[in-house]
């Protein structure tokens, strides 16, 4: 009887060992400072669970520390991911935390907002188990710019993802801007605060300023992969609350799955949040810093331009050889080096055909590019030519035809869809691509998820409201001033942008904007290949320093500040390229008003020339002035309503 007593202590005092061991196992874990800082400090994320218990549900919490005061950017950020087989990473244990690892990257880009990119962060590896013994990595990097974070599974295995739980709770009073979701990203951008947040599924990018004004941040996703679909935010079941969410089965007219198919070992695309200031905001290339390296090593054939465009002016204009012919004549005249032959140029008549026209354009000294339908049966859309990029074997044939053509790139049009077969469309186009030395960019698209550092043929992309939306109906003369200004803060920073701007005419509906409005946007929205959509004589008759201005202004540049703005408000934009910097500003409000520019990004030792084109007394007049400045100086521009100017900023050689 002692005997039987004794052993039923033992165990009870065995039992009592074994748990206070978890307990201090669960503690030390806990009391570990469970935090990751970028190098400079100001931005931390905290990894919590709030019951403290050891299976529970993690979230993350980002801070922003500024001028003293601290800013949390982002309550909480579920974790999670729900997988077939009954697998489910929700109620997790916290095994263990690597080391924080800096990361230290520099690299170059032909083409963007900046050439030389360098950035540093913090890395570490958060590793959790379910109730199953199955482990989940939660890898974070916080740099200076913003953080990201994405889920690591290792083993072998095929699984489908039924649900990402990652999801953002935003403060109510945090005021955002957000673009209703749409398959081609070509919505307008809504401002929402308090009760006029609206409950929908949104596009990337989206961004949000915190109730102090003491940061701003910018929510999107990078190094998306044909090992996941693309996704976008929903606040459908709580208005604060911004989910990750799969596409619509319905999306590319059903053709294809929703939920992504993943096989182990598996890394999920990366959630990246940009933190900082507004200049933060729009300088941040942490969209390509987190994405994989370059796969293309020779990049000298990779060459940024402007490009003439005639679909906005005539909408079949490319099915007129002499059309081609007279915007092949407008690319030599303002000195740029592509054209672009739009839809129907396998239907092309009037004097010529695709072979004559192709034949003119190279005896000018410049070089097109074609327009292509994706093809397949995701798109409604029969525009010809179509399924040409649609197979490799089609794109073989097809790039082996144009490089003998001396056709220098590709657009590729009417995605409609961003699944997992999709994603990897896309990237299968980029690869057989670069192996025939072939720029791409597409339209009717996904907005940029980094791919422009991996495939760097990639040029741009649309997934935006353009100046093509004058010609589809007249919502867009009243709105796109106040567009024009939010566009430098969301879309635009993640990728290149081919709105198609610079449009001083008018085509199917008019402009509110004003000419020196028009001519600064060719510096204030980026695009590598920039499509300038006005007809032949919008440009010929400009007056000789805006004609001069457009002939010399980049398409990529070496460095990119804001100098001042707000979204919906106006923008003064600075880019350098070289040792010149050119300036654009724009004013998205129905009132005049007298612009402030402070020249203190220029070196203090030197003086330089201005020469500044503005608005004159009518939204068709431009007038030129020329001064000298110093980096001390500044300069109040007068622009009109809906108004704006443009600058170059160059060195005086003593």
């Amino acid at each position: 009887m002692n005997t039987i007593k004794n052993h039923i202590g033992i165990n009870i005092f065995s039992k009592a060992i074994l748990m206070m061991v978890l307990l201090y196992s669960f503690m030390t874990v806990s009391a570990r400072n469970l935090k990751v800082e970028s190098p400079n400090g100001k931005i931390s994320v905290q990894v919590f669970n709030e019951n403290n218990t050891e299976n529970a549900k993690w979230f993350l919490k980002v801070n922003y520390f500024n001028d003293g005061k601290m800013a949390e950017t982002i309550s909480s950020i579920d974790l999670g991911l729900i997988l077939s087989d009954g697998i489910s990473f929700t109620d997790m244990k916290l095994l263990k935390s690597s080391k924080p690892l800096l990361i230290k990257e520099n690299y170059t880009m032909p083409h963007g907002k900046s050439l030389q990119r360098h950035n540093t962060g913090n890395e570490v590896v958060f590793t959790f188990e379910n109730k199953e013994k199955k482990k989940l990595d939660v890898i974070i990097r916080v740099y200076n710019d913003g953080m990201a974070f994405r889920y690591s599974l290792s083993g072998k295995g095929n699984f489908t993802v039924q649900d990402e739980l990652t999801s953002y709770s935003i403060n109510q009073e945090t005021t955002r801007w957000a673009e209703k979701w749409n398959p081609a990203n070509e919505g307008l951008y809504s401002s929402m605060v308090g009760e006029k947040i609206q409950q929908e599924e949104w596009c990337y990018p989206t961004l949000f300023q915190t109730k102090d004004n003491n940061c701003w941040f910018l929510l999107h996703e990078s190094a998306v992969d044909g090992s996941y679909c693309g996704s976008k935010l929903s606040n459908k079941e709580d208005k604060n609350k911004y989910k990750i969410t799969f596409p619509d089965p319905k999306d590319g007219r059903g053709k294809g799955e929703s939920l992504p198919k993943i096989s182990l070992p598996w890394k999920s695309p990366w959630r990246v949040i940009i933190i900082g200031n507004l200049n933060d905001i729009v300088a941040s290339t942490l969209v390509d810093d987190v994405a994989p390296p370059s796969v293309i090593k020779n990049t000298d054939w990779i060459k940024p331009g402007a490009v003439s465009w005639n679909y906005w002016s005539s909408n079949h204009g490319t099915k007129d050889f002499k059309t081609v012919c007279e915007f092949a004549d407008l690319a030599v005249a303002m000195d740029w080096p592509y054209t672009l032959l739009d839809w129907e140029w396998d239907s092309m008549g009037n004097g010529g055909n695709l072979e004559d026209a192709l034949k003119y354009i190279h005896s000018k000294g410049i070089k097109p590019l074609m327009w292509y339908n994706s093809g397949g049966e995701h798109t409604w859309v029969s525009s010809t030519p179509k399924d040409r990029m649609l197979t490799h074997e089609n794109r073989v044939e097809e790039f082996t035809k144009l490089k003998k053509l001396g056709v220098a790139g590709v657009k590729v049009d009417f995605f409609e869809s961003e699944k997992q077969d999709m994603i990897q469309y896309y990237l299968d186009i980029l690869e057989d691509a670069a192996q025939f030395e072939m720029m791409v960019y597409f339209h009717g698209c996904l907005v940029p998820r980094g791919w422009a550092k991996t495939y760097p043929n990639l040029m741009t992309y649309e997934a935006v409201r353009g100046a093509e939306w004058y010609n589809n109906g007249p919502e867009f003369t009243a709105t796109a001033p106040v567009h024009n200004t939010i566009l430098p803060f969301t879309r635009n920073v993640v990728g290149s942008m081919d709105y198609t701007p610079v449009t001083f005419t008018n085509s199917q509906f008019p402009h509110l904007t004003s000419y020196g409005h028009e001519l600064a946007l060719s510096v204030v929205f980026e695009s590598a290949l920039q499509h300038f959509a006005d007809r032949p004589e919008g440009y010929y008759e400009l007056p000789d320093e805006p004609k001069k201005f457009m002939r010399e202004v980049p398409t990529s540049w070496d460095e990119t500040q804001l100098l001042q703005g707000f979204p919906g408000k106006d923008v003064v934009m600075a880019r350098r390229k070289n040792n010149v910097w050119y300036v654009g500003g724009i004013n998205g409000e129905n009132i005049e008003k007298n612009i402030n520019i402070k020249f203190d990004f220029l070196d203090k030792h030197n003086k330089y020339k201005l020469r500044l084109i503005k608005d004159g007394k009518h939204d068709k007049q431009l007038v030129t002035d020329d001064s000298v400045i110093e980096s001390a100086d500044s300069v109040d521009v007068k622009v009109l309503r809906r108004g704006g100017f443009a600058a170059v900023i160059f060195s005086i050689i003593n």
